[in-house]
């Protein structure tokens, strides 16, 4: 965020309240529901592990994206696959 907010002339809280109010939502929330989105479409499409789908979304390790998507989605992305 602080690139962003350099990139737009502008603190980092003044970035994140314009963005909020523009987006309605403050940045890293769209951003994690930008990535859980992605995930989605991912895990019902493509046969991309679990691990390679957290990479192509930013996620360190599968266990922290695993962790991410069962809190925003409700069931584990292997889960979530079987059921797609």
């Amino acid at each position: 965020m602080a690139s962003l907010a350099s990139q737009a002339g502008v603190s980092r809280a003044l970035f994140a309240k314009r963005f909020a109010a523009i987006m309605g939502t403050p940045p890293l929330t769209y951003l994690t529901e930008f990535r859980m989105d992605e995930a989605e479409e991912l895990l019902a499409t493509t046969d991309l592990t679990v691990a390679q789908i957290a990479k192509s979304l930013g996620y360190a390790d599968a266990f922290g994206f695993s962790a991410a998507f069962k809190r925003h989605k409700g069931m584990s992305p292997t889960g979530f696959r079987a059921a797609a």
